[in-house]
């Protein structure tokens, strides 16, 4: 299991509107790639920065999604965002979510 990290900072009044375009356009686009499992999103308290954690079945789509789709998704953000994202990635060793399960090691 492969999880990609994006911290974004949210447009003044726009925690709604990121919610609604998470759910309503880029989920849709997510669940069409090859490997995609799962999207958790944060807002924090003060709605200025929103995080989102999406969950891969490997790295190799992960990495094909970031290269070749990631750019659809924050075109659709960029009426909720300003500036870049900051995106990280990393294995996920361990999870207690249900519908998550990492790989066990050999």
């Amino acid at each position: 299991m492969f999880v990609r990290l994006v911290s974004l900072h949210l447009k003044p009044h726009c925690a709604k509107e990121f919610t609604r375009t998470i759910e309503k356009e880029v989920l849709p686009m997510l669940r069409r790639q090859k490997g995609f499992q799962d999207l958790l999103t944060f807002v924090t308290e003060g709605e200025k920065e929103a995080v989102g954690i999406s969950f891969w079945d490997g790295r190799e789509s992960a990495e094909f999604y970031s290269r070749e789709r990631s750019s659809e998704v924050f075109k659709v953000l960029a009426k909720v965002v300003d500036g870049a994202p900051r995106v990280q990635g990393s294995e996920l060793p361990h999870s207690a979510l249900q519908r998550i399960t990492p790989p066990r090691a050999a």
